[in-house]
C-alpha cells in the first residue's frame, strides 16, 4: 500500500516521564521528546503507528548533538538547557494543522519557537522563530532548521546478509554549475560524514534539495530546503564495516560567513522553511509525494496559480528585436502561442542587444528601437490573441544606466568590502523601494499580462556584508526583503502571470516561487543535456511548474525537431523563432509543432496541474547506461497517461521497451503511437506485463498517449 496524500492529520503528546509530540499526517509519523533540556528526535513510522508507547531512552542520546536543530548566538549553542513554555496547536481553514513549541533558553534570553505544519501529506513543513529578549542585538553564528538522527537500523533483522555501507544511497544534484541543472546521482553513504553544498563556495545552480533511501527497509527520507541563498546538508552515517547497527543522523543548515543575522532587541527572526518527509516506497512514490505536498502547502497561493500552463513564445536579444518582431510574433501565433514575451534587450538601442547586462536600470524602451513604444507591441499581440510580456532584471543596475553612478550605497558587498558593481542589497530601504516601484510601474504603464524576472548574478556566492558598527552577513535578511516584495506584488496584480528566472536555474527553491506562477529551470537547451535537465528537474518541482524551451538558446543544434519538441511537452511550454525572418517558413516543420501543440492542450495540459511522473531513469549515468530516457505524465484518476520515450547518442539496440507504472491494471486504454499516429486497444494489465515497445535511432523520440474507454 503507497499512500502519499491523506486527509488523515493528528498531533497526538504526552507529558510523561517526559513531553513527546507526534506529528501524525497519512501514514507518515514523525516524533520528538524534549529530553534534559534537549528537543530530540523521537524517530518515524511509515506504517501510521505512534511510537511514543516505548518508555526506553530513544537511541538519538548516544550521538554528540541530538537536538532536531542547531542555534548559536554570540557564539554559543543554545539548544542545550532549554525548558517548555508552551505548545499550541491550531487547524486552519485550509485543512492543514500547524504547532508551535516554545522553549526558553537558560544560556541566551531568547525564545525559541519550533513550527510545525501538517497537510495529510507524508511531508511536513518546520520552521523556527527565534525572539531577542534583551536589550542588546544577538548574533546567529549557527543554524540548522532541521537535523538531528533520523533512523537507526539493527541489520540482525534483516540476516545482517548486507555490508553497511551498502544500506543508504544519497541521491541529490551532482553539479552546481551553469546550463547543469537536475543532474541527479545517487552514492553510497561511506562511515563518515558525506555533504554537499550551495551558493557558498559552490556556484548557485544546485537546487536545495535529497533523497536518502535504505536499501534494507525500503525507507525514503527526502527534503528541500526553500532557501535562495547558502546552504549545506550533511548526513552523518555511524557504523563500521563490521557493525550489527548502523545509525545515520542529518544536518540541512544555512551557511555563509558568520554572523548569519544579527537579531535586534525585541525583534524576531523567522528562519527558512525546511519540507521533509518520509515513505517506505520507489524514488517514483516520493517524487509524486513531493508534487502532493508542494502543491497543498507551499505554491498554493491563488494568485501564484500554476495550473493555466499557457504556451509562452518570445524573442531576445539572439534574434532581431525592431521591425521583424512582428513577423515573429504572427509566426508564434499561427503556431498556438498563448502568450508572447520580449526578453532581454528591448530597452538596448539597436546593435546593443547582446550588451543588455550593462543597461540593466533604464526600464524604458529604447527610443530609437521603438520609437512607438511598448504599447504598439502589446496591442499586436492582443490583435493575434496572444497575452503580452516583458523581461525585467530589477534586482540590478547595469553601469550604463543613470542610476548606477548615484547611488554606491545601493550595492551589495563582499567580505573584504568589495562592491558588487549593481547587484541591489535589499536591507537598505530605499534601494528595495526603488525596485518595487519601478516593477509596478513597469506592470502598470505597460499593462503587461506577463512579468518575467531575471537575476544574473555572477558571483560563486551571494557575499552580502554590511560593515556597520557590527558586521553582518545579511542574505537572510536580504531575501526576507525579496520574498516579501514579490508577494506584495503579486497580490497587487494577482491576473499577471509572474515567471521565474535567475540566469536559468539559479534560483528554483521554493522559498522563491511562492509568488510565481512558473520558473525557468535552465539555459540550456541542447540535447541531450536538455532532456537529462527535465529528468532532475521534474523530481525537485511538479512538471506545470518547469519551463522548458523549444527553438532558441542552441536548442536547434542537435536531435531531431520531435525530440526537442517532446522534451518540452509534458511541463510549461515556451517556444522561440524557427526562422530568421527573413527566411521562408517550412510548412512541414510548422505543422509538425502545431501538431504537438494541439496534443499539449486538448490532451496533456487538461491533466497536467494534479497530475503525476513517473521517471523510467533515476540519474543521467542510468540513462546514459541504458540507452533511453522515459517519463510518464498520469492523470490523477489515471483516465490519461502521456509517455515520452528519447533514444539517447550511442543507443545500439534500436528496439527500446518501456513499462507503464502508473495506469490501472482493471481498466482498457486506447493506445496511440504519435509517430504512427497509429491506435490500438490494450488492458492495463497488459501494458504492464508487455510494456511498450518501439524502434528510435539516436537523437529521436517516441510520444505515447493513454486514454481509458
Amino acid at each position: 500500500m503507497i499512500q502519499t496524500n491523506s486527509s488523515f492529520i493528528n498531533v497526538f503528546t504526552r507529558n510523561a516521564p517526559e513531553p513527546v509530540y507526534s506529528f501524525r499526517s497519512g501514514l507518515t509519523v514523525y516524533e520528538e521528546r524534549f529530553l534534559d533540556g534537549m528537543l530530540i528526535t523521537g524517530g518515524w513510522n511509515t506504517a501510521g503507528y505512534p511510537l511514543n508507547e516505548e518508555k526506553r531512552p530513544p537511541f538519538v542520546t548516544r550521538i554528540h548533538e541530538p537536538s532536531v536543530f542547531h542555534l548559536s548566538i554570540d557564539g554559543v549553542s543554545v539548544e542545550y538547557r532549554l525548558s517548555v513554555k508552551d505548545f499550541t496547536v491550531t487547524e486552519n481553514e485550509n485543512g492543514t494543522t500547524e504547532t508551535a513549541l516554545t522553549l526558553t533558553s537558560a544560556i541566551k534570553p531568547v525564545e525559541i519557537v519550533v513550527h510545525t505544519k501538517l497537510d495529510g501529506t507524508v511531508m511536513f513543513s518546520r520552521w523556527l522563530e527565534v525572539r531577542n529578549l534583551s536589550d542588546k542585538a544577538m548574533a546567529v553564528s549557527r543554524l540548522s532548521v532541521f537535523s538531528g538522527v533520523v533512523e537507526e537500523t539493527d541489520l540482525r533483522q534483516y540476516g545482517n546478509t548486507m555490508d553497511p555501507e551498502e544500506v543508504y544511497e544519497l541521491g541529490y544534484f551532482k553539479n552546481y554549475g551553469h546550463g547543469n541543472e537536475g543532474d541527479m546521482t545517487w552514492r553510497k553513504l561511506s562511515f563518515d560524514k558525506t555533504s554537499f553544498s550551495g551558493r557558498f563556495g559552490r556556484y548557485r545552480y544546485r537546487h536545495p534539495l535529497f533523497f536518502l533511501k535504505n536499501k534494507n527497509t525500503g525507507m525514503f527520507i527526502f527534503g528541500q530546503l526553500a532557501h535562495s541563498g547558502a546552504y549545506e546538508f550533511s548526513f552523518d552515517y555511524d557504523t563500521s564495516r563490521n557493525a550489527d547497527s548502523t545509525r545515520l543522523a542529518i544536518d540541512m543548515a544555512i551557511d555563509g560567513f558568520l554572523p548569519l543575522y544579527l537579531i535586534e532587541p525585541g525583534q524576531t527572526f523567522v528562519t527558512p522553511e525546511v519540507h521533509i518527509g518520509a515513505m517506505i516506497g520507489t524514488l517514483d512514490d516520493a517524487v509524486n509525494a513531493s508534487y502532493d505536498h508542494i502543491r497543498r502547502s507551499v505554491l498554493n497561493r491563488p494568485e501564484a496559480d500554476g495550473s493555466e500552463c499557457l504556451v509562452v513564445a518570445g524573442v531576445g536579444a539572439e534574434h532581431s528585436m525592431t521591425t521583424d518582431i512582428f513577423r515573429f510574433m504572427e509566426e508564434m501565433a499561427t503556431e498556438g502561442a498563448e502568450v508572447f514575451i520580449i526578453d532581454a534587450g528591448w530597452f538596448c538601442p539597436p546593435g546593443e542587444e547582446m550588451s543588455w547586462w550593462d543597461y540593466t536600470g533604464i526600464w524604458t524602451p529604447d527610443p530609437d528601437r521603438y520609437p512607438y513604444g511598448i504599447g504598439k507591441l502589446r496591442d499586436h499581440a492582443h490583435k493575434l490573441g496572444m497575452k503580452f510580456g516583458l523581461w525585467m532584471e530589477p534586482e540590478r543596475i547595469g553601469q550604463k544606466a543613470g542610476q548606477y553612478a548615484k547611488h554606491p550605497d545601493w550595492y551589495t558587498s563582499d567580505a573584504h568590502g568589495r562592491s558588487s558593481n549593481g547587484l541591489i542589497d535589499f536591507t537598505v530601504p530605499e534601494a528595495a523601494a526603488w525596485v518595487e516601484s519601478e516593477i509596478e510601474r513597469l506592470i502598470t504603464e505597460y499593462e503587461l499580462d506577463l512579468f518575467r524576472l531575471d537575476y544574473n548574478a555572477c558571483t560563486l556566492t551571494d557575499y552580502f556584508m554590511k560593515n556597520g558598527t557590527r558586521q553582518e552577513f545579511t542574505v537572510l535578511k536580504h531575501y526576507e526583503a525579496v520574498y516579501a516584495m514579490f508577494a506584495r506584488l503579486k497580490k497587487k496584480f494577482p491576473h499577471v502571470l509572474f515567471e521565474n528566472c535567475a540566469g536559468g536555474g539559479g534560483r528554483t527553491d521554493l522559498g522563491m516561487l511562492q509568488s510565481f506562477n512558473h520558473t525557468w529551470v535552465s539555459d540550456w537547451q541542447i540535447a541531450p543535456r536538455s532532456v537529462y535537465i527535465t529528468l532532475g528537474m521534474t523530481m525537485a518541482l511538479p512538471p506545470e511548474r518547469v519551463d522548458r524551451l523549444v527553438s532558441g538558446m542552441g536548442c536547434h543544434q542537435l536531435a531531431s525537431l520531435d525530440f526537442q519538441m517532446r522534451n518540452v511537452m509534458l511541463g510549461h511550454i515556451t517556444l522561440n523563432v524557427f526562422a530568421p525572418a527573413d527566411a521562408e517558413w517550412n510548412d512541414e516543420q510548422l505543422a509538425f509543432l502545431r501538431h504537438s501543440i494541439g496534443i499539449y492542450k486538448n490532451f496533456i495540459r487538461p491533466f497536467l496541474p494534479t497530475s503525476h511522473m513517473y521517471h523510467h531513469n533515476d540519474s543521467v549515468p542510468q540513462a546514459e547506461k541504458e540507452g533511453f530516457l522515459a517519463f510518464e505524465l498520469v492523470a490523477a484518476d489515471k483516465s490519461r497517461a502521456a509517455m515520452t520515450i528519447f533514444a539517447l547518442p550511442g543507443q545500439h539496440d534500436p528496439e527500446i521497451t518501456v513499462y507503464p507504472r502508473g495506469l490501472d491494471v482493471g481498466r482498457t486504454y486506447k493506445v496511440t503511437f504519435d509517430n504512427s499516429g497509429s491506435s490500438v486497444l490494450l488492458t492495463g494489465a497488459e501494458l504492464k506485463q508487455n510494456g511498450i515497445r518501439t524502434v528510435l535511432s539516436p537523437m529521436t523520440s517516441e510520444l505515447v498517449l493513454f486514454e481509458n474507454v
